[in-house]
C-alpha cells in the first residue's frame, strides 16, 4: 500500500505551510500529493506550484470539478501539467454537488452519471491527441452546421496515458467509476464497511469492462492525528464530520449523509443533519458518534495507526491518502512522519 497526502483547499488558513508539507512528503517518499477545489482556490494552480518545487511526488486533482470546465479544457490542463511536471500528474474528476454546480457554475445538476461518462470519453480522446469528433447527449464536437472543425490537442503529455480518477460515493457512481476510470477517490472510508459501501461496486464495474481490480487504485482520504488520547483526538474532527454528514448538501440530497446511513448510522445521521440545518452546528458536532469518527480517521499511537493501515489494506485500499492534522507546521510535519513510520511498522511496504 502506498501513501498520499491531501492538502485540501487553499485559503483554509494553513497556506503558508502547505508547500513545506508537500516538500516533506516528497522527501519521505509519499506517492502523490492531492489538492482540492470547490468555490475558492482552483486545483491546477496549486498543483503547478507544488510540482515546480518538488522532485518525485506525483501531483493530483482531488478533484477538478466537471461543471467548472469544458472537457477539452480539462484535457488541455491535464496535458500541460503532465508535461510541466515531467509525467507526474494524475487527473481526478467529480461532478461536485447540486449547490455548487448550480449555484456557483450555473450548470444544472442532472444526469451526473451520463455527464461523467461522456466527459471522461472526451477527455481521454483529446489527451490521446486524436482529431476530436464526438456526438453525445451532453456534448457535441464540433457543433453541427457551423464553422467548427475537428481539432486535436497540440500539447504532448509526458505519458501516453495520464491516470484518471473519479470521486465517487453512491453505488451507481462507484460501479461506473470501476468501469471507466483508473482509480476511485473515496471520502469517509471505514475499513470495516469498505467492501459493502465501495469495493463491491467498484469490482462490479471492473467486471463490466472485462477487468479485475488488479491495477485499479482504491484511494481514500483519511484525516490523521497522532497521540495517546484517542477520544480527544476524535473530538478534533467532530466539526469536520458534522459539516459533511449534516450540512454538505440539501436535506434530500446529501451524499455523505447517505453514506453514513449505509454504514449503519441511520438515526445518528438524521440527528446530525437536523441539528446542522437548523443552525445548531455545535449540537450537530456533539451528536456525531465517536465510533463514526474513529472508523473514518487514523487516530492514536503509531502502533494503533499501523494496525488500522493493515485493516485498510486488507479491505482493498491501494493508496492511503492522509490529511495530517495540526495547528502548526511542526505538528503537521510530525503527523506526516508518523504516517511513514506507521506504514513501515505495518509491514505493508
Amino acid at each position: 500500500m502506498r501513501l498520499g497526502i491531501n492538502l485540501g483547499y487553499w485559503g483554509a488558513g494553513m497556506d503558508g505551510d502547505n508547500l513545506a508539507v508537500a516538500q516533506e512528503a516528497d522527501r519521505l517518499g509519499y506517492d502523490v500529493c492531492w489538492a482540492a477545489e470547490a468555490y475558492g482556490s482552483d486545483a491546477p494552480t496549486v498543483l503547478s506550484w507544488v510540482a515546480a518545487q518538488t522532485e518525485s511526488i506525483d501531483v493530483g486533482s482531488a478533484i477538478m470539478q466537471i461543471p467548472a470546465r469544458q472537457p477539452t479544457m480539462t484535457a488541455m490542463t491535464a496535458a500541460t501539467l503532465d508535461s510541466l511536471s515531467g509525467g507526474r500528474f494524475r487527473l481526478g474528476l467529480g461532478v461536485s454537488g447540486p449547490q455548487v454546480s448550480e449555484g456557483w457554475y450555473g450548470v444544472k445538476f442532472d444526469k451526473p452519471l451520463a455527464r461523467t461518462r461522456e466527459y471522461v470519453e472526451i477527455v481521454r480522446a483529446a489527451m490521446s491527441r486524436e482529431r476530436l469528433s464526438y456526438e453525445g447527449q451532453h456534448w457535441t464536437l464540433p457543433l453541427p452546421d457551423g464553422p467548427g472543425k475537428p481539432l486535436k490537442l497540440t500539447v504532448h503529455p509526458q505519458r501516453e496515458h495520464i491516470p484518471l480518477y473519479i470521486a465517487a460515493i453512491g453505488p451507481k457512481n462507484l460501479e461506473q467509476t470501476g468501469e471507466i476510470a483508473d482509480g476511485a477517490l473515496l471520502i469517509f472510508p471505514s475499513a470495516e464497511h469498505l467492501e459493502d459501501t465501495a469495493v463491491k461496486y467498484l469490482r462490479a464495474g471492473r467486471e463490466k469492462a472485462g477487468k479485475t481490480l488488479e491495477g485499479f487504485d482504491v484511494c481514500p482520504t483519511l484525516p490523521l492525528a497522532v497521540g495517546d488520547d484517542v477520544n480527544g483526538l476524535a473530538d478534533m474532527f467532530r466539526p469536520y464530520t458534522a459539516l459533511y454528514v449534516g450540512g454538505m448538501g440539501s436535506r434530500k440530497q446529501n451524499f455523505y449523509n447517505q453514506l453514513a446511513q449505509r454504514m449503519g448510522y441511520e438515526k445518528e445521521a438524521a440527528e446530525i443533519q437536523d441539528k446542522y440545518l437548523s443552525g445548531d452546528k455545535n449540537g450537530a458536532a456533539a451528536a456525531v458518534p465517536h465510533q463514526l469518527i474513529d472508523q473514518t480517521t487514523l487516530l492514536g499511537s503509531i502502533e494503533r495507526i499501523a494496525e488500522r493501515m493493515q485493516a485498510y489494506a486488507a479491505a482493498g485500499v491501494t493508496t492511503l491518502t492522509l490529511a495530517p492534522a495540526g495547528f502548526t507546521l511542526d505538528e503537521r510535519i510530525t503527523a506526516l512522519r508518523a504516517g511513514t513510520e506507521a506504514l513501515e511498522r505495518s509491514g505493508l511496504v
